[in-house]
């Protein structure tokens, strides 16, 4: 016996012949090296007497198990820290969001030491900045009236 298995749950209807048995998944039908029996072409289209039938939009049975409806969670969602702005900024005691001057990675033996000793200090950010620094750190604790 070979089995063809319907995609869409579609079965044939009433009024198909006796050699067909069905289940809940597949359709089965007699094999046999009759050449009429299953046709394969070249555009790989199957044609077989069984699939010629017309078929009913009816599902097929499906025993009546509903589960009530759970919700797990209610919460909104939840922002997202970039991570390259974590390392690169931070909050003082008094709510101000600092960072480092730009300048302090490289040639050095040319930069004189008042020089090195300003860069090495921390800087406070722009208060034109402090939308882009806490849209990028949405759970930094700022004080936005700091002075």
């Amino acid at each position: 016996m070979a089995t063809v298995s319907l995609g869409l749950g579609l079965l044939p209807c009433a009024s198909s012949s006796s050699s067909i048995r069905l289940s809940y998944t597949s359709v089965r039908f007699p094999t046999s090296n009759n050449a009429n029996s299953l046709n394969l072409s070249s555009s790989a289209s199957i044609s077989a007497p069984l699939l010629r039938q017309k078929l009913c939009t009816t599902p097929s049975p499906v025993p009546p198990t509903l589960r009530p409806l759970t919700i797990v969670s209610a919460k909104g969602y939840k922002m997202k820290t970039h991570k390259a702005s974590a390392k690169r900024f931070r909050v003082t005691g008094r709510g101000k969001i600092v960072r480092r001057r730009a300048g302090k990675q490289h040639l050095l033996v040319k930069k004189n030491t008042k020089r090195k000793l300003r860069l090495s200090k921390m800087h406070p950010v722009s208060r034109s900045d402090y939308d882009n620094v806490i849209g990028a750190l949405p759970y930094l604790k700022v004080n936005r009236n700091a002075k």
